[in-house]
This record gives C-alpha cells, structure tokens and sequence, in this order.
C-alpha cells in the first residue's frame, strides 16, 4: 500500500517545491530560455541533416550508373550512417521537449525513478536528464 502513496508524493513533490521557493521565478525562466534555444538548434540541426541526406539521395540515383558490389555497399553503408545521425538528432529533440514538459509540471530536477534530486552540476552538463546519478548508474547496468 506504501507504493501508491509513494508515487503520489513523487508525482506532487516538484509542485510543492515550486511553491516553496528552491527555484526561483527567475531560474526557471533562465532554464526555460536555455531549453528552449537548445531545442531551436537541434531542430535547425536536424532540418539540415534531412536536406543533406536528400541532396546526397538524389546525387547517387544520378551517380550510380556502373556501380559495382562494393560501390553500393558503400552507398547504403553511408545512408544508414546518415539516417542514423539524423535519429540521434531527433531523440535530443525530444529530451529536451520532456524536459520542458517537466520544467512546466514542477518535476523538473526530480528523478523520475526515486524522486531524488538531481543534482544542480548534471542537470548544467545534461540539462534533459530525468534519472539522477544513481538510477542512470542502475539503469546502464542493465
């Protein structure tokens, strides 16, 4: 029975913080500002991955007369290098969309898993981290 009141507090912890004061008006904003502008470089990062992966998509169809094994091997080996980065590129994206959504529901700085804190120093290197060290610890242990 524990479990469900557990989670309750967690699920309420970054709310009654917010309310307390441990972050001010101020530094949410100054996250916010830094997610978001964050958020606006990986989107124009990814926008040009996918007009480069079209421009070289359509540079092979036009050069691929007479390629032999190798040659095309080498081709899909690159598209996929490409399609690839542009995925990485894509879940950034989205950490850093959640990690706005959490900075709006009060959970930002919170660990999703034990509802510890995370401390101030990996949230400035990894502004979307939503596992302390700990649980990220646990979690890449797996």
């Amino acid at each position: 029975m524990a479990k469900p009141a557990d989670s309750k507090a967690t699920g309420t912890r970054g709310a009654a913080t917010a309310t307390k004061g441990t972050r001010s008006a101020a530094d949410t904003e100054k996250i916010r500002s830094a997610l978001a502008a964050r958020r606006d470089e990986l989107r124009a990062e990814y926008d040009h991955t996918l007009t480069e992966i079209t421009e070289l998509q359509r540079d092979r169809l036009t050069d691929s007369a007479g390629d032999d094994q190798a040659d095309t091997g080498t081709k899909t080996f690159e598209r996929e290098q490409e399609i690839t980065l542009a995925n990485s590129i894509l879940e950034r994206i989205t950490q850093v969309e959640r990690a706005l959504e959490r900075l709006d529901e009060g959970s930002y700085g919170w660990c999703e898993r034990c509802g510890n804190p995370i401390p101030v120093e990996r949230l400035a290197a990894f502004p979307s981290a939503t596992l302390c060290v700990s649980c990220k610890q646990l979690e890449e242990r797996r």
